[in-house]
């Protein structure tokens, strides 16, 4: 239990140590969520998750739930920063892909612990791909592709984990192939195609497509071994570094505590995705792919959220976990996290 939370509680306090820096207003935020997000950990030492995950209902109806708020979003939600992602009630906004995200991981550890054993089956591998491919596709209508290819990695993931053959994995990766040259003359949008392309020639448009991550690069070659120091970051604290407290919070952090800060934050992430794996593996199959597919989402979005800090991977608007503001992917993250410590918490 101890060797999740301590990591927990480090990433948590980089997290409220470069958010101070940036914006009181969101400092104060950050620190009410990952309070409720205590509260969700402190409640797993008294519920046992396994008494309520067992209902086969429960899981499927969270499933259906989940889709059906994401329909309702899509269809009233305000646009705000260019897609209709969030359910707006007054002040607050939720993103419900959130939910969608432990919603198919719980989906998944439930339908591959019963067949595993079979999944070389097409029949099951098509199930499980129409499980990802209805919550997918409203997703990209927002449009939110980084959302989209969180799902994606949690189909795959899974599939890898539960054993597939290796024909399968290759006829897999071929239909990837295939749907990826789709999605690019059919589903992205110009500024999602320019964004890739941008990846592969980074000095072309560094005032436009460019800009975040250029700016982003700038802000971690500068910082050297110890950084500049607290609120002393020039390209996060004069603007010039977009979104520092979510998709470039790790470009900020590194600015302004160095490339020491952002290797131990690193490891100790890491360590963390770590201990997950470990709280699965002597436990019975639905927490083991419980836990893998925590692992799976958690370790996706990190490495896609440092890769676009290092501009070597799109900007596609995915937060670190644990580090990044945010209340929606933050709840989540810690509730997701609860049930894994009530897991460990019992033998």
């Amino acid at each position: 239990m101890r060797s999740i939370l301590i990591p927990l509680a480090i990433i948590s306090g980089f997290s409220l140590l470069i958010i101070s820096s940036i914006s009181r207003h969101l400092f104060w935020l950050q620190t009410a969520w990952i309070g409720i997000g205590i509260v969700f950990i402190l409640i797993s030492f008294f519920l046992d998750w396994r008494s309520i995950l067992n209902y086969r209902w429960f899981i499927w109806g969270f499933y259906a739930a989940s889709v059906v708020v994401l329909i309702f979003t899509y269809l009233t939600a305000p646009v705000i920063r260019n897609t209709r992602s969030w359910f707006v009630l007054g002040p607050l906004q939720f993103q419900p892909v959130e939910l969608v995200k432990i919603a198919l991981i719980l989906v998944y550890a439930s339908y591959f612990s019963k067949r595993h054993l079979a999944i070389a089956r097409m029949k099951y591998i098509l199930i499980s791909f129409i499980l990802f491919l209805i919550p997918a596709c409203l997703t990209l209508l927002q449009p939110d592709l980084g959302s989209a290819t969180v799902l994606f990695g949690i189909w795959i993931g899974f599939l890898l984990i539960s054993g597939l053959p290796k024909k399968r994995i290759l006829a897999g990766f071929l239909l990837l192939a295939v749907l990826g040259t789709l999605g690019w003359f059919f589903f992205l949008k110009g500024y999602q195609k320019a964004r890739i392309i941008g990846v592969f020639n980074p000095e072309r448009d560094t005032l436009g497509t460019n800009y975040s991550a250029s700016q982003s690069k700038i802000a971690i070659g500068s910082a050297g071994l110890l950084g500049k120091g607290y609120g002393q970051g020039t390209q996060t604290q004069l603007g010039f570094l977009t979104e520092p407290a979510t998709d470039f919070v790790f470009a900020a952090l590194v600015e302004e505590w160095g490339v020491l800060a952002g290797l131990l934050l690193i490891g100790t992430f890491l360590f963390l995705l770590f201990k997950i794996l470990n709280v699965g593996f002597a436990r019975e199959n639905f927490e083991k792919f419980l836990c893998s597919g925590a692992t799976i989402v958690f370790g996706l979005q990190f490495l896609i959220n440092v890769g676009t800090a290092l501009a070597i991977v799109p900007v596609i608007g995915l937060p670190f976990p644990f580090l990044s503001y945010g209340g929606s992917s933050l709840l989540t993250n810690f509730f997701l996290l609860s049930i894994i410590t009530s897991i460990a918490h019992r033998p």
